[in-house]
């Protein structure tokens, strides 16, 4: 009787029950919120179910997260799968291999048919050097300050990064997730600052079609871009090379199945392993603390700065141009590709059910694309990392 009684105890006292801590329980509970806001309102859900998931296992589970050891005896033990997945993070493999893949799947088209869209994705990066300086002023270090200011562009695979580029592991998790639960949140956080900053006249202006653009362009836009920047920035090789030979792929016609596996397979097997990944370092002991707190909360400053950035400068703009430029499509200079040029063309249709600014938002969106990828080699080549 004795023996069953000690087997039903141990395998009581193995379950997660007796191990959790409330902190992991309040984990669990935002990882459930999130797979909610993913599966029932559909806020990106390619990547907050990865993630939410990613966050519910761990929490459940923190051995998955495991680092490999050697016990007393001499004996190797492997780490957790996650913590595997996590290291392809660290190293950047898979946030280069994600930009490969929006390449592929991007049109430039918008951005080479309107060159000023440049100077509006470059204006909505001023969420990022605005909190750079804010989370100085926070207490935190140059590097940390610089890997958290990233968020600002809304580029999740970017802030990834760079946190590993500038050796902030330990912040990589949360500010992760701020930079994708903001992504995710652009149709809500984006709007309000869109219409108190501009006007209603404003937002009814309609923009003149965009000129047709030749297949050469698109050809040479993506050689040309990468010899550009990484000349000027080399440490930005990394995504910018890999955003532009994804887009080359795509463009040049003559490589259909690499375009396929980069924008499709490839690409969703990588959102996967880094969705997962990084829901994963959101262990209670890693994320309940103070410096998360001031990282969602200068995230969602350095958002909201950039947004107001590209639709102040669009305005800006707009009287330049003798009222041609509508201020929205500034506001979709942030990096949340195509979130953000639609929410600049929802907001511009609420004002006039006839107004069509997708194609004009989508040129600074995939701007800002290319502006954060630069800011984050800016970063890193004042810290002297290559």
């Amino acid at each position: 009787m004795s023996y069953v009684t000690n087997t039903l105890s141990n395998l009581m006292y193995q379950t997660a029950f007796f191990n959790l801590t409330w902190g992991n329980y309040v984990m669990i509970i935002v990882a459930l919120v999130f797979l909610y806001l993913a599966i029932k309102k559909g806020f990106e859900p390619l990547l907050l179910v990865p993630i939410a998931f990613g966050m519910l296992l761990v929490n459940i589970y923190p051995d998955i997260m495991a680092l490999p050891y050697t016990d007393a005896m001499g004996i190797d033990h492997a780490g957790g799968l996650l913590h595997y997945f996590y290291i392809l993070d660290e190293w950047s493999i898979l946030p280069s291999l994600i930009f490969m893949g929006v390449g592929a799947m991007t049109d430039f088209g918008p951005l080479i048919a309107n060159p000023k869209s440049f100077l509006l994705g470059a204006a909505a990066q001023l969420g990022i050097y605005m909190a750079y300086f804010l989370a100085i002023l926070l207490g935190f270090n140059g590097k940390a300050a610089a890997a958290i200011s990233i968020i600002g562009g809304a580029d999740g695979p970017t802030s990834i990064f760079l946190a590993g580029k500038l050796g902030q592991s330990e912040l990589m998790g949360p500010i992760a997730v701020a930079a994708y639960s903001y992504m995710s949140l652009v149709p809500i956080i984006q709007p309000p600052i869109m219409k108190l900053l501009t006007t209603e006249k404003e937002r009814k202006i309609k923009m003149e079609q965009l000129r047709p653009v030749s297949k050469l362009e698109k050809i040479l836009f993506p050689i040309i871009i990468a010899i550009v920047v990484c000349l000027i920035l080399p440490t930005t090789a990394p995504l910018v090379g890999m955003l532009m030979l994804g887009n080359l792929f795509r463009e040049c016609g003559v490589v259909k199945q690499l375009t396929e596996t980069a924008s499709n397979a490839l690409m969703y097997i990588v959102v996967i392993l880094l969705g997962t990944s990084v829901g994963a370092s959101t262990s209670a002991e890693a994320f309940l603390n103070m410096n998360t707190i001031k990282i969602v909360a200068l995230g969602l400053i350095a958002f909201a700065f950039g947004t107001a950035g590209g639709v102040l400068f669009g305005k800006l703009m707009c009287k330049f141009s003798g009222g041609k430029i509508n201020p929205l499509i500034g506001s979709a200079g942030v990096s949340a590709v195509p979130m953000a040029a639609r929410v600049s063309q929802k907001v511009g249709a609420d004002a006039d059910p006839t107004n069509f600014l997708l194609m004009h938002a989508m040129g600074p969106n995939v701007a800002g694309v290319i502006g954060t990828a630069v800011a984050a080699g800016t970063f890193m080549a004042i810290f002297g990392v290559v």
